[in-house]
């Protein structure tokens, strides 16, 4: 057997394999096939995005998405009008609830991301950071009095009993997690493409599942860092927790099927099917996004009496809500020139006005279409 499994969910397993793991679980014409096709996509993704005249319009709202699909999966949800309106005052307030825990993860993304530039390589700490900033603990790695276990879902007659039981005891974890860094990191001694590096590294991270809550969260914010640090993209804008909510059941059962049943193969399958369909869905959304801002700067400009077109437009596109602070706070505008151009571009169709609370906020809704499709 080329990889050996769990011989009982119900017991810590210590004996989880280090990395790497023996080529022929993954030296399949299958899995090769698709593996360009992921590259693909992914490089059409790159090449569109360096295209971006403003790297905001796109960044802040793909990675609210992201941060909302990743929450999703782990049954956290808000609607989109919580989620855009608690972005557009959270730094001038306090946010509670699910929206913050989605706020926490956008922190993340953009934690790790800047933990990573130059020559900063994955280690203990990175891993730490995210899990902190995701669930809002201050400890660390779990320590073998946690008692963690991975429950079945559903409503069957094994819902709640173990499904998988991570690694546990005294030192055990560090030395598994710090063999999985090394292993990301070492590309001389583990040569391997990185979308496949990124599949292993995902599964080990999340059998390894080395902290009491948040795991799934931080090895799906692991994945996007991984491919920015290698190069394939230039920021974390790939919108992949969209394909694993949408193919839930999937996600977990290949999960399983390796520690249940060695296979490496549909797991593998899953991960790069993954890319390619969000790194398409991405790139349509980055067309769609800057159509809709092009047509919208037009009809701007074309009604001659707004200063600073360009300036007000871009400001619109960083995230769905604007309010007049958004304005004010960029020094763009006075208050009262910034509300009246909202109200104006409110008139006529291209914002919609919305009183919350005694608060005036300014949806953008061609921006809250498309991220919405």
């Amino acid at each position: 057997m080329a990889y050996p499994i769990n011989p009982d969910r119900n017991k810590p397993w210590n004996d989880l394999p280090l990395l790497p793991i023996d080529k022929e679980l993954y030296e399949d014409i299958q899995i090769f096939s698709l593996l360009g096709n992921a590259k693909a996509a992914l490089g059409r993704l790159q090449g569109r995005s360096i295209a971006i005249p403003n790297q905001g319009l796109l960044i802040n709202s793909i990675s609210l998405q992201e941060a909302k699909a990743s929450n999703a999966i782990e049954n956290i949800f808000t609607t989109d009008d919580e989620l855009y309106k608690a972005y557009s005052e959270h730094q001038t307030k306090q946010q509670e609830g699910p929206t913050k825990e989605i706020l926490n993860y956008r922190e993340a993304l953009w934690l790790g991301y800047g933990y990573l530039q130059n020559d900063q390589l994955f280690d203990e700490d990175y891993f730490i950071k995210m899990y902190r900033t995701i669930s809002q603990f201050k400890d660390g790695i779990r320590p073998p009095v946690a008692q963690i276990y991975i429950k079945e879902g559903g409503s069957g007659l094994n819902a709640g009993k173990a499904s998988y039981t991570p690694p546990r005891g005294p030192g055990i974890i560090e030395s598994k997690l710090s063999n999985l860094i090394n292993f990301l990191n070492d590309d001389e001694k583990y040569p391997l493409d990185p979308l496949l590096k990124m599949a292993i590294g995902h599964f080990q991270f999340e059998a390894i599942h080395p902290f009491r809550d948040g795991n799934g969260r931080t090895g799906r914010i692991f994945n996007i860092h991984y491919l920015t640090k290698k190069g394939l993209l230039d920021y974390p804008i790939l919108f992949l927790s969209r394909y694993i909510m949408d193919n839930k059941e999937d996600y977990y059962s290949t999960l399983s099927g390796i520690t249940q049943r060695g296979n490496w193969k549909n797991w593998f399958l899953f991960m790069l099917k993954a890319i390619e369909v969000t790194a398409n869905l991405t790139y349509n959304k980055i067309n769609d996004i800057i159509s809709a801002k092009d047509a919208i700067l037009d009809t701007v400009i074309s009604r001659g009496n707004i200063n600073r077109p360009e300036s007000l437009v871009s400001t619109l596109f960083m995230e769905p809500f604007t309010r007049v602070m958004h304005l004010t706070n960029r020094g763009l505008y006075a208050e009262n020139t910034a509300r009246k151009y909202l109200d104006e571009l409110s008139n006529i169709g291209i914002l919609e006005k919305r009183m919350i609370h005694g608060n005036s906020y300014y949806l953008n809704l061609e921006l809250y279409r498309i991220l919405s499709e």
